[in-house]
Formats: C-alpha cells, structure tokens, sequence
C-alpha cells in the first residue's frame, strides 16, 4: 500500500483546505475589529457637554394680589373765634336795638307841625351807645310815590347824635316837620305841603320800624 501524504482529512486538496483557514481566520480578526471600533465610540464626532445650559426657573403667572390699606379719616373741625367779649360803652349791636316811632296826632290842624317821637331801646346786656341822629335815623314824610320831606335834608347840624343806652331804658327823642316841601335839602323859599294824607317812615340800617299814617288839614 502506498503512503498519501499530499491529502488532509476531509478529502481536500492542501491549497483549498489552507484557503478555508485564512478565510476563517480573517473573519475573526474581522469581527475583533468590529468590537473594539465599537468601544472606542465608532469613529463619529463625539458629542461635547452641554455647557451654560439654560436653567429653566418657575415663572409665576400673575401679578401678585395687592393688600388693601385702611386710609385713615382726618376730620377737622372748625373753630368760629369767640368775639371779644362786650364792655359797657361799646357800640350796640343792631340785633339789640329796638326803634320805634309814633305820631304825636292822627290829625294836624291847619298851623300846627306834625311832631314823630322816637324811641330806642337797648335790649343788650350791656350798657352800649347808639347814633339816634338824622343820619342814623332818617325821618321821612311821603305821599303817594312823591318823596316830600326828610329829617337829614333838614338837619343844620352834623346829622350825628351818640347817646348810651343802658338796658331797657328807652331814649326818646321827637323829630318835626315843618310843612313844607323838600327836594334833598332846605334852602330858599320852598312850597308848603297841601292837606292830604301823608306816611312817615323811618330808615334805619337793618332795622325796620313800623310806619304812621296821618293827616293835615
């Protein structure tokens, strides 16, 4: 019997059984490759580390709720300045005074001058003084609408009279026409009244004073 020593086991020829080694072979190496190409991160770009990420922050929605605050109430109260207080011999207050006047007749005769008495009395609690003169205290003698005499147009003097008036004693006094005409003042001839019914009333400042009707023959 002759010795094969050219064949391997499986019947193949030396050229194609060590072509099937390196062929396996070369798939191990191969495969080796594959994983350590894997763990060295598979040749791409590595991915860098996010730097100065933004940092997300809860937003609060809304604004927030305002607290009411109590506004304090400042009343002031006004003060009236207490008048000085009154002292015998000042003047008289108006609201303390009361005038009155009368006729002395209803009804004059032909010759004779119609005569007014004045009286003014302070109801204050002091004693005070007044101006009972013409200028305070204006006599005036009407008819109709027609103004026909006045104590002031006729006063030869200042028209000014200050008396004191002590509480509740009346000052008196009488003022008298003479009958005749006046236009503002009495000078020159002037025309005598007629008979007829006449008023006379008294202007006073804010004082009224009850007026009288009478008669000349």
């Amino acid at each position: 019997m002759g010795t094969d020593t050219g064949s391997d086991p499986e019947g193949l020829g030396l050229d194609q059984y060590w072509r099937r080694r390196v062929i396996a072979l070369g798939g191990m190496v191969g495969v080796v490759g594959f994983f350590v190409w894997a763990c060295a991160g598979g040749g791409g770009e590595r991915k860098q580390p996010l730097k100065n990420a933004a940092v997300a922050s809860p937003s609060v929605s809304g604004a927030s709720p305002s607290i009411p605050v109590a506004t304090p109430t400042v009343t002031v109260t006004a003060q009236a300045t207490p008048s000085p207080a009154k002292e015998d011999g000042d003047a008289c207050e108006r609201d303390n005074v009361v005038i009155d006047m009368t006729s002395t007749r209803e009804t004059f005769a032909k010759d004779e001058m119609p005569q007014f008495r004045l009286t003014v009395v302070n109801t204050g609690e002091y004693a005070c003084t007044f101006d009972v003169g013409s200028r305070s205290l204006n006599v005036r003698v009407t008819s109709g609408a027609a103004r026909v005499w006045s104590a002031s147009g006729c006063d030869q003097g200042t028209g000014s009279s200050i008396q004191m008036l002590r509480r509740g004693i009346p000052y008196v006094g009488t003022v008298t026409w003479d009958r005749k005409l006046t236009s503002g003042q009495c000078r020159g001839d002037r025309e005598p009244a007629r008979p007829g019914t006449y008023v006379a009333a008294v202007k006073a400042d804010k004082i009224k004073v009850r007026k009288q009707i009478f008669r000349l023959r």
